[in-house]
C-alpha cells in the first residue's frame, strides 16, 4: 500500500473520531471546552445542531479522501482534486484558529495531534 493511501485511511480515520466528538458535544456531554472556543462546557442547543452539521461534514471529509487515493471506489463522478484542496485548506485555516483559541484544553488537544496532523497528512494526499 502507498503512502497517500495510508495517510488517506489514517485522516479518514481521524475524522470519524472528531465525527463522534461533534456527536458527543450534540447529545450534551460536557466536552463543550474542547471545541467551538471553548466558551461552554455543555453546548446550548443552537450549537449542539451545529456539531450534528459538523459530524456529517467530516464523514464526507474522510470519504472524499478515501475516495481521491483509490482505497474506496464508488462516486467516481465526484471532483476529489477539488475537494481535497478545499478541505486541506480548510484544515490549514482550521488548525491556525485552534492555535489561537482561548480555549487551553482546545489548543493542547486539538491543536498539534488533531488538526496539525491532519493537516499535514491531507497536504501529502493532496500534492501526491
Amino acid at each position: 500500500m502507498e503512502f497517500a493511501s495510508l495517510s488517506s485511511i489514517i485522516v479518514a480515520i481521524i475524522f470519524i473520531s472528531i465525527s463522534v466528538f461533534q456527536i458527543l458535544l450534540s447529545l450534551g456531554y460536557p466536552l463543550g471546552e474542547y471545541a467551538m472556543g471553548g466558551y461552554y462546557k455543555v453546548l446550548p442547543q443552537k450549537l449542539r445542531i451545529v456539531s450534528v452539521i459538523n459530524a456529517i461534514i467530516l464523514l464526507f471529509m474522510g470519504f472524499v479522501f478515501l475516495q481521491h487515493t483509490g482505497v474506496l471506489n464508488g462516486f467516481s463522478s465526484l471532483p476529489t482534486n477539488i475537494l481535497v484542496w478545499v478541505i486541506t485548506l480548510f484544515l490549514g485555516f482550521n488548525t491556525i484558529a485552534n492555535l489561537i483559541s482561548r480555549s487551553k484544553k482546545e489548543r493542547l488537544i486539538m491543536t498539534p495531534p488533531l488538526s496539525g496532523i491532519t493537516f499535514i497528512l491531507c497536504l501529502f494526499v493532496t500534492l501526491s
